[in-house]
């Protein structure tokens, strides 16, 4: 007896207008298709940037009543009043929108390494306007968090939605997110390059051929408006180059060293803050913005420097020539206020902080040895700069882009030599002591198995469902041996799952078990039964399917439809699960390398 499993044929529409099939087609079957799309993508992210930008800018000068070109962290003059309630008001706001839209957007708020990840470049528009607007209230009543994240998000949810309306494959869809992504790190910086590394080592996961030239196109439009719109210089170093020698190299890997283990505190102190912050749970956690905002503005009281990203601080003190006391007293008071506003609900990210926060920290190191080795120390300059690629590289775990970041925000390559070998040391100490940057600690802390931006969604897609056959061969569990042997014949049949009285899977019978017996009792198929207790529901993945075909040492297993009801759906076997796996595995490598 077989049976059939029933199966939906219907073909639903989708669910956005389609781009014609002409420019579909062109862009699907031609590489010069994909670059032009690029461009745009590029064009749009830069346009963005500026207007987020602008928005900031005048957010700041509203709220805190600051000029409009000043930066909000190196103004000096606000009143305590408004240093001190403006963030318990964006807390507020912030905590207001939280409950307006708890639940709505619910598995719509993946960013754009999570989207690459497992979702194959699907990155929702809805959810993504939603971050995007949190992130600009958060920066703009002053939180100390910067914008880069809410930039990222928004050019990402365009790119991936201009994407949709073009069909496009799976894996060109995941490099036209890195598309937007590398415009708006291009943008915000106006460091091209940069933008384009961040891409491929965040955001894409891979360096390949195929995608240089449409990642390239789109950071370089993108900074090309972007450097029309807004206002955009270079960053002051103080000092002069230090010259490269051993002794030169030898500091730079202690600055790596240093700037490692700070990168790890940071990311810690923000998964502290965010444990701290989730015992205020009564009001369903409405409170916890609002004192976070509350606790942000008294550390504001004692320095500036703490709210909103730090562009305007970090340059001040880059070339004030600060105490040793006045950079460590930054350095933890920027930790802990990033620490507070992103544990307690302010929405943005790290990027920028650790920009700041590795500057300091090379300067701290400057102006601490300088005393006792003035002659051996490296120059201010120097020490910064390569800091600030190597605690940059500790958190956003990008140290091709943090060197071409060092590089194109100063504009003096000898400035970035230390840069290349601090970053190297940062990016090799974290992977080893800690496994994550920051995005994937926050996958890890949520339950999320992500180790990065590399397409693992499809993996997921492999579950026990897609794998079956439908078409399996049936009979009961109190059927004779001798009729089932008549029944079923070895040439066609080779396995016979059970069901008992009640319909519910009760093991499986192998077709060369079943004929091996040679009886004259009127025994029940029952008696041959094997892996009574080992089935599989659908939603199992490929690693739980495997995990059972070790355990159990079957070569074939059941699928049942729920664990409390086990009537069974289908059959999955071993050889086939390999099979196709190996051939997803193949055709992904395909797509990653050749269009």
């Amino acid at each position: 007896m077989t049976y059939f499993a029933p199966v939906d044929t219907a073909k639903k529409p989708p669910a956005y207008y389609l781009l014609p099939a002409a420019l579909r087609n062109f862009v699907r079957h031609r590489e010069t298709g994909v670059v032009s799309v690029g461009i745009v993508i590029g064009l749009l992210s830069g346009l963005l940037v500026a207007i987020i930008s602008k928005l900031s800018q005048a957010t700041h000068a509203l709220l805190f009543d600051i000029p409009s070109d000043a930066h909000l962290s190196a103004t000096g003059v606000i009143s305590w009043q408004r240093t001190l309630l403006i963030p318990v008001i964006g807390g507020l706001v912030l905590a207001a929108i939280g409950y307006l839209f708890a639940g709505k957007l619910k598995g719509q708020l993946a960013d754009a390494i999570e989207a690459n990840a497992l979702y194959g470049g699907r990155v929702s528009m809805r959810g993504s306007l939603l971050i995007s607007i949190q992130t600009l209230l958060s920066n703009g009543f002053g939180g100390s968090v910067g914008l880069e994240a809410g930039y990222t998000q928004i050019c990402a949810a365009f790119s991936s939605h201009v994407g949709k309306r073009l069909a496009a494959r799976r894996s060109d869809m995941r490099l036209l997110v890195a598309c937007g992504a590398a415009g708006a790190i291009s943008a915000a910086f106006s460091a091209p390059l940069a933008g384009a590394f961040f891409a491929f080592e965040v955001v894409l996961g891979a360096y390949t051929s195929a995608g240089l030239v449409p990642v390239i196109a789109s950071s370089v439009a993108s900074w090309l408006v972007a450097r029309q719109l807004t206002q955009q210089a270079f960053l002051m170093v103080p000092g002069f180059p230090s010259p490269v020698s051993v002794e030169m190299i030898g500091q730079t890997v202690l600055i790596g060293v240093i700037c490692a283990f700070a990168s790890i505190i940071l990311m810690l102190a923000v998964a502290f803050s965010e444990r701290c912050f989730a015992r205020l749970s009564f009001f369903g956690g409405f409170l916890r913005p609002i004192l976070g905002g509350a606790l942000l503005g008294a550390l504001a009281l004692l320095t500036p420097t703490v709210l909103g990203a730090g562009h305007g601080a970090m340059q001040i003190l880059l070339v004030s020539n600060p105490t040793w006391l006045l950079l460590t007293t930054t350095i933890v008071l920027k930790m802990l206020a990033s620490a507070i506003s992103l544990g307690s609900g302010f929405r943005g990210g790290l990027f920028f902080a650790s920009l700041m926060l590795g500057a300091l920290v090379g300067q701290l190191y400057s102006v601490v040895l300088s005393s006792p080795f003035p002659n051996l120390t490296l120059q201010p300059g120097t020490a910064a700069i390569a800091a600030l690629a190597a605690l940059g590289t500790g958190v956003i775990g990008a140290p091709f882009s943090m060197i071409c970041l060092a590089l194109e925000i100063t504009g003096d390559f000898s400035v970035t030599v230390g840069a290349v070998v601090a970053s190297s040391v940062s990016a090799l100490l974290v992977r080893e002591l800690f496994g994550y940057s920051f995005a994937t600690w926050r996958f890890h802390l949520r339950g999320e198995v992500i180790r990065g931006p590399q397409d693992v969604g499809w993996i997921q897609q492999l579950s026990a469902t897609s794998l079956m056959r439908s078409d399996f061969d049936s009979a009961p569990d109190t059927m004779p041996i001798l009729e089932a042997q008549k029944l079923f014949s070895p040439a066609q049949v080779r396995q016979i799952v059970l069901r008992s009285a009640s319909g519910a899977y009760s093991g499986l019978v192998s077709s060369a078990d079943l004929h091996s017996i040679a009886t004259q009792d009127d025994l029940p198929l029952s008696t041959l039964a094997q892996h009574r207790d080992e089935f599989l529901l659908p939603d199992a993945t490929i690693r739980e399917i495997m995990t059972a075909f070790e355990r159990s040492e079957a070569d074939v297993l059941a699928v049942v439809d729920r664990a409390d009801h086990a009537a069974a759906i289908g059959t999955v076997s071993e050889a086939h699960v390999l099979r196709t796996y190996g051939e997803e595995l193949e055709r992904r490598n395909q797509e990653l390398f050749f269009r």
